[in-house]
């Protein structure tokens, strides 16, 4: 049995939804942030079997794979930054006692 193209997209598919569903649920602001890393890495394998399985000479998949890596890194670095001066504000991270926007 030979893997096509379809079971990338049913992977990037069901992981996306595992990030989504924990981002939606958890209240933990690090587990959150993994969640949308795990979105992003879906979002990746989805690009990379497209570009491999329809255009299989150019490299483009790739690219902005690598692209959307180097986003997620930066978001990584800012998201914990925020997360590290919520807990030393709050001496806690759960979304839910978080107010800071607020009047």
């Amino acid at each position: 049995m030979e893997i096509g193209l379809t079971h990338y997209l049913v992977l990037s598919a069901v992981l996306f939804c595992i990030g989504l569903f924990g981002a939606l649920t958890r209240r933990n602001a690090v587990i959150i942030l993994m969640c949308i890393e795990l979105m992003l890495n879906a979002v990746n394998i989805s690009l990379i079997a497209f570009s491999s399985y329809v255009v299989p000479q150019l490299l483009t998949g790739q690219v902005f794979a690598i692209f959307v890596m180097v986003v997620a890194a930066a978001e990584v670095a800012v998201g914990l930054a925020i997360v590290l001066a919520i807990f030393r504000h709050f001496s806690n991270i759960d979304t839910n006692d978080i107010n800071l926007l607020r009047w």
